[in-house]
């Protein structure tokens, strides 16, 4: 009996080219994801906390998150213990819950907008992924790596909780729009809402006017009661008249203070003082889009050009030059990212964030007018701008050290040629790469010195900008003094002569509320003062003669004191300290 082992086939296994798309394409996409999550957690994370709260209102928000948290009282936000109703509650929320996992630290306090930032990043690549393909990743990195972006990331503020669900809810509109599905309305009205427990109805307000002129321009007005949708209603009502009802049955005055101060006054008088020319932001436009400013300006001109011929071609007897509704994308994009600049151009308070929902139209804009025009980033104008402009701010950033300690004074002969050398080297990095391998060069050509920029600045420079510009240092400080004493607690601290943020930061810092000896409050027991250098004579006149003070000194170890403040003793009787 025979019996016969058959050999296995040799033949070459050829692998379903279907399949092998698809293994390709997934490839791609953990690549592209992995890459622009990296990039976030770089540009908008790192370095969270190298310097401590800056201005006056991230260590205000910051301490009414606090005491939010310390109260248990989610329904009115308070700084010191009085009610602050100049904001809704959305940041203090999101600080609130940072704080109770992580403490109450400065980095926690700007987490809300970081992952706001990096959520926009995310949310911009998966619906360009879907309906832009192509441009998924450019769109991703160019709004990752602009400077409005970064900067609002990282502020302990409300201007990126308004700008990221604004963002969500504009592209689900469009996307509905596009589609026709009104699975997508779910997110014009859910982040909406968002956007309105963040800063107001300016979140609505805005998305309004911006479908309004859209529907103008394609003279089809029933789009706009098209988007009316019921349900999309509900969901916004249930998730913003809760907290809007309750503040206002807690607090009768809210209604004065948020919607006409806060809101109205706001945008029609000059009661908070930042008045600005009319032609304010257009500067800030071109500030916030670096580095990318002059393709983004090409794109914006683009678009804006064809929304105007298409407007024109919409006029009975006109041939519009395209029929397809996503072609309309450019021209959404536009109306997007221009309205807000010009509505807040007319408001007689004007502060820089307030056109942050302008900037995630520009960078898709510029993502998707690069993705169209190939050879527009081989276009040697736009190229040598972009190159230009790139080697002057790394070389600008790299001079952020002295510039900082010595505003008024050249920088250094020796540290002005290595930066400007350095950006030199950016230049020829990003104009001869991309000029020799391609348009397809230029995203990393310009994330790299982006990328080392924000890592020297808060690796190398985060002491030195703390120090200029925040209160951490002098709050640890006056920790150390009050340890040295062996006092059980932080005595009452006061201000003279000192810019408000100093004021606002200290209170943060050691969770009480500050004095502030212009103000007549000069605290009658023993208490710890910060003051401008060389004010004793002040000093003496205001304390009176029957009491004694001491200075501690400058709160800066180095010999630089940047922001030239001096810490003393002041007591409540003759008697000094041990």
């Amino acid at each position: 009996m025979h019996s016969s082992i058959r050999a296995p086939d040799t033949a070459l296994v050829v692998e379903d080219p279907i399949q092998q798309s698809a293994n390709s394409k997934s490839r791609i996409l953990l690549i592209e994801v992995a890459t622009v999550m990296a990039l976030s957690l770089l540009l908008f994370f790192y370095g969270l906390g190298s310097f401590g709260l800056v201005g006056a209102d991230e260590p205000r928000y910051a301490q009414v998150a606090r005491e939010m948290l310390h109260n248990n009282d989610f329904v009115t936000p308070t700084l010191h213990g009085t009610p602050w109703l100049e904001k809704p509650a959305l940041y203090y929320w999101r600080a609130a819950a940072a704080f109770r996992t992580f403490g109450p630290h400065d980095w926690a306090a700007r987490l809300p907008s970081a992952t706001f930032a990096a959520a926009l990043v995310i949310i911009i690549y998966f619906h360009m992924r879907r309906f832009r393909p192509g441009a998924q990743f450019g769109a991703a990195l160019i709004t990752a790596s602009s400077a409005a972006v970064i900067g609002f990331a990282r502020g302990a503020s409300t201007d990126m909780q308004l700008a990221a669900p604004f963002a969500f809810a504009m592209l689900g509109w469009y996307a509905w729009f596009e589609t026709g599905k009104k699975f997508w309305l779910f997110d014009l009205y859910f982040f909406l809402a968002v956007g309105t427990l963040a800063k107001g109805p300016v979140a609505p307000g805005l998305a309004f006017f911006i479908v309004l002129i859209f529907a103008l321009v394609r003279r089809d007005l029933k789009l706009l009661w098209r988007t009316v949708w019921w349900p999309g209603v509900l969901i916004y009502s249930v998730i913003v008249l809760p907290w809007y009802i309750a503040v206002q049955m807690a607090n009768k005055e809210f209604f004065k203070v948020f919607f006409l101060e806060h809101n109205l006054e706001r945008f029609a008088t000059d009661l908070f003082q930042h008045r600005q020319p009319f032609w304010f932001y257009l500067p800030v436009l071109l500030l916030s889009l670096l580095p990318w400013t002059t393709y983004a300006i090409a794109a914006l001109g683009s678009a804006a050009k064809q929304t105007w011929q298409d407007w024109r071609s919409s006029f009975p007897g006109r041939v519009r030059e395209s029929e397809q509704v996503g072609d309309s994308f450019p021209e959404f994009l536009v109306i997007w990212a221009l309205f807000p600049i010009l509505f807040f151009s007319f408001s007689q308070s004007k502060l820089p964030g307030y056109i942050l929902p302008s900037i995630p139209p520009c960078t898709i804009l510029t993502a998707d007018y690069l993705r169209r025009r190939t050879r527009a980033a081989m276009r040697i104008g736009l190229l040598l701008g972009h190159s230009l402009i790139t080697a002057l701010l790394t070389t600008a950033v790299l001079l952020v050290p002295h510039l900082v300690l010595n505003p008024k004074s050249v920088p250094p002969s020796a540290a002005l040629t290595y930066a400007s050398a350095v950006g030199a080297a950016v230049f020829c990095f990003i104009f001869l790469l991309v000029r020799r391998r391609g348009a397809r060069m230029l995203l990393w050509t310009t994330i790299v010195p982006v990328a080392f920029g924000i890592f020297f600045l808060l690796h190398y420079a985060g002491r030195i900008l703390g120090e200029a510009y925040s209160s951490r240092q002098v709050a640890e400080y006056i920790k150390q003094i009050e340890r040295d004493n062996l006092q059980t607690r932080i005595r009452p601290v006061a201000v003279l002569d000192t810019r408000r943020d100093v004021e606002y930061g200290l209170g943060f810092y050691l969770d009480q509320r500050i004095e502030r000896y212009e103000r007549g409050e000069v605290p009658p027991i023993e208490h710890i003062l910060v003051a401008r250098g060389g004010e004793h004579n002040t000093i003496e006149k205001l304390i009176g003669p029957n009491r004694k003070f001491i200075s501690f000194g400058s709160p800066f170890r180095d010999k630089e004191n940047p922001q030239h403040l001096e810490v003393l003793w002041i007591s409540s009787s003759a008697s000094l300290p041990r």
